[in-house]
């Protein structure tokens, strides 16, 4: 006896000729090189785009593993729409010279191209591929300044309230923290948007891969965001405390870095960890509701 099994999916197996898959994609690479370009330059040079050095790819060993999904049908009218938006906003941008619009507009090319060839359900089926891709664009300067100073404030006024609880005299002028012989400036690299979208990615990530419900992974997301503020304000009190205590070298250079890269992996795992009982607490709910 013999049995057969229907895969759910279809790695890639395309049904057009391949001078069509190779002249498509010259074209893609002509029309959106030098955005995509710009992107990986700023991951391997920007610390804060250094993530997409990690989402880039795992987002492309996703695609390729959920594979093309059987019976979906080309739309090549919805794909060329997409198309055509791409184009000019890649053009608009450029010629505005904004660094978001045209990498974002590569990310609408790549679902233009999606739908045209196997559809747009082929698009939903990809969600977490383009959602990596997505959070991995760095978001733009004037977000990116809005964000920054209530973030920074946020810590100096929590790093004080630490310190001042470990019986430090402190004084606080905005994102100024006065201690005994010391000033900590909490500078805009120390205000945490770094660590913050990271964490936010790879908890989009986690979720994804971990948990099967949608409140789960917009718990973990809202988690996320909390530890990665709160460990940002842990990491202003450190600083302070080991330069009263310790040593004032404590707060600049290897050390302070090192003690950045210590907390952000702290971060990280309580992430994992919160993941793991939301996948428990799923189970549970599934078990007793069987």
């Amino acid at each position: 006896m013999t049995t057969s099994t229907t895969p759910e999916s279809v790695r890639f197996q395309p049904n057009f000729p391949i001078a069509v898959a190779v002249a498509t994609a010259v074209t893609f690479a002509l029309l959106f090189g030098k955005p995509i370009g710009s992107l990986v330059a700023d991951w391997w040079s920007d610390p804060e785009a250094g993530h997409g050095l990690l989402l880039g790819p795992v987002a492309i060993w996703l695609a390729w593993k959920e594979g093309i999904r059987p019976g979906n049908r080309p739309n090549a009218v919805l794909g060329l729409a997409l198309i055509i938006l791409a184009v000019l906003a890649r053009y608009v941008a450029g010629l505005a010279a904004e660094l978001f619009i045209m990498r974002g507009s590569a990310l609408i090319g790549l679902a233009g191209l999606t739908t045209f060839f196997f559809g747009f359900r082929q698009c939903l089926a990809w969600w977490l591929p383009f959602t990596l891709l997505g959070l991995s664009v760095p978001i733009p300067e004037m977000v990116k300044s809005a964000m920054t100073l209530p973030l920074q404030l946020k810590a100096s006024q929590v790093g004080a309230a630490l310190l001042e609880m470990r019986q430090i005299p402190v004084r606080l002028t905005g994102n100024i923290i006065m201690v005994p012989g010391h000033q900590l400036f909490v500078t805009e690299a120390c205000s945490g948007l770094r660590s913050l979208t990271a964490l936010v990615s790879l908890a989009v990530l986690m979720g994804a891969l971990s948990l099967g419900r949608v409140v789960s992974r917009v718990l973990l997301l809202a988690f996320a965001v909390v530890i990665a503020i709160g460990i940002n304000a842990v990491r202003v009190f450190l600083t302070g405390f080991l330069v009263v205590y310790v040593d004032p070298k404590m707060g600049e250079g290897f050390m302070h870095l090192t003690e950045g890269w210590l907390l952000f992996l702290v971060s990280l795992g309580m992430t994992a960890a919160a993941t793991w009982v939301f996948s428990r607490a799923e189970r549970w709910l599934q078990a007793h509701a069987a």
